[in-house]
């Protein structure tokens, strides 16, 4: 789980406007954090399987983001990839 300081950096780094919390583009940032953490925490935990749930749903749910954002707006997903260094 982000700490709240970390999610608004996220949140800061990444908007569209100036009121952006909740875009595609956000959205998939904060993912891909969350992501890297609960990776790191299956390094030591390798029998918790609850959180190896939660990572998959976060990993479909981050494709299924990129999908849409590929199919909507091809060039603001290149640019989200490359800034994130995804593929």
């Amino acid at each position: 789980m982000l700490d709240k300081n970390k999610k608004e950096a996220i949140i800061e780094k990444f908007k569209t406007h100036a009121k952006d919390t909740g875009s595609p583009q956000v959205q998939i940032a904060i993912l891909s954090e969350e992501m890297k953490e609960l990776a790191s925490h299956l390094k030591s935990h390798k029998k918790d399987n609850s959180s190896r749930r939660g990572l998959l749903k976060k990993v479909s749910e981050r494709r299924r983001l990129l999908k849409y954002m590929e199919r909507e707006d091809a060039a603001a997903h290149a640019d989200l990839v490359e800034k994130l260094k995804l593929k």
